[in-house]
């Protein structure tokens, strides 16, 4: 085979199981902004707060990264609780969500970075797993399960959001609080708690897509910055409270992202990217799963 199609075919499958990550990051962010019209800004430090408690418990009892990010996520679920308590009290209910509401969640972002740097430091960590260092191999394509296990946890949580949010009486009542609370209130549910469950949701996602990072790639307390955009850029660009638009949006991403650094350096890929988005936005404001309005 022609060695240039085997690298575009092998960026290709790097790409979408990097969106697989991207995905998982995205969609708890689809959730609290799509959804709950909350813009957390914190989000992806959140995950990166996971990766870091992913990291010290895994080293620290010998467990594997993966198992620690979904055993987590119950914690991380309290946490996101209270995040909302105090954004809800100070903020929300005062119809003072748009800019002070803002700054809050960047002063959160600003904390767990501190945060982070006064309790591991400033380097960065990352975990090996024991099947970090093996490949598979479907013809000239290599799929290695450093990416590949860490993709298909961040796709099984997006498939279980996905349908607790279809399925469930609480999960279309998420999907339609911030449409109509009024209207939920009449059915006698509460608005606020429903959101409340909702964003603690959003953070369980944030974690668990943070131990999937870390096994990919290493980590330091400022990592978060790094994810802010891509992930907004994937959330707005499937559709805002679209999950199937987030995860479509977040392996487009991916591929784009890699099969331009393969080719043209890593320095190209996030121009390209958002270059792309720009693109798809100029033609489909929306996003490609969001209705008109």
């Amino acid at each position: 085979m022609d060695p240039d199609l085997v690298l575009l075919l092998n960026g290709i499958v790097s790409g979408l199981l990097l969106g697989g990550l991207y995905a998982a990051a995205a969609s708890g962010l689809a959730v609290s902004f799509g959804m709950l019209d909350i813009v957390n800004i914190a989000h992806p430090a959140l995950m990166v707060m996971g990766a870091f408690t992913v990291v010290l418990i895994g080293t620290t009892l010998g467990l594997d990264p993966l198992l620690v990010a979904v055993l987590q996520a119950p914690l991380f679920y309290l946490l996101g609780i209270a995040i909302y308590g105090v954004y809800h009290h100070f903020f929300e209910r005062r119809g003072e969500e748009a800019l002070q509401g803002l700054a809050f969640f960047f002063g959160v972002m600003f904390i767990i970075e501190v945060g982070l740097v006064m309790g591991f430091g400033p380097e960065q960590r990352f975990l090996d797993p024991p099947y970090a260092f093996t490949t598979l191999r479907l013809g000239e394509i290599d799929l290695p399960l450093r990416m590949l296990a860490p993709a298909l946890l961040a796709l099984a949580a997006l498939g279980l959001l996905y349908l607790y949010l279809r399925r469930s009486f609480t999960g279309l009542a998420i999907a339609a609080v911030a449409q109509d609370a009024e209207a939920l209130r009449l059915m006698a549910v509460d608005p606020v708690r429903i959101k409340r469950l909702a964003f603690g949701i959003s953070v369980a996602l944030a974690s668990i897509a943070g131990g999937a990072l870390v096994v990919v790639q290493p980590v330091e307390p400022s990592s978060g910055q790094i994810f802010i955009g891509r992930v907004f850029a994937i959330c707005i660009m499937g559709g805002m409270a679209s999950l199937p638009g987030c995860l479509i949006a977040a392996l487009l991403f991916g591929v784009v992202e890699n099969v331009t650094a393969t080719f043209y350096g890593p320095s190209w890929s996030p121009a390209v990217a958002f270059g792309w988005l720009l693109l798809v936005l100029a033609f489909r404001p929306q996003g490609l799963f969001g209705k008109a309005a």
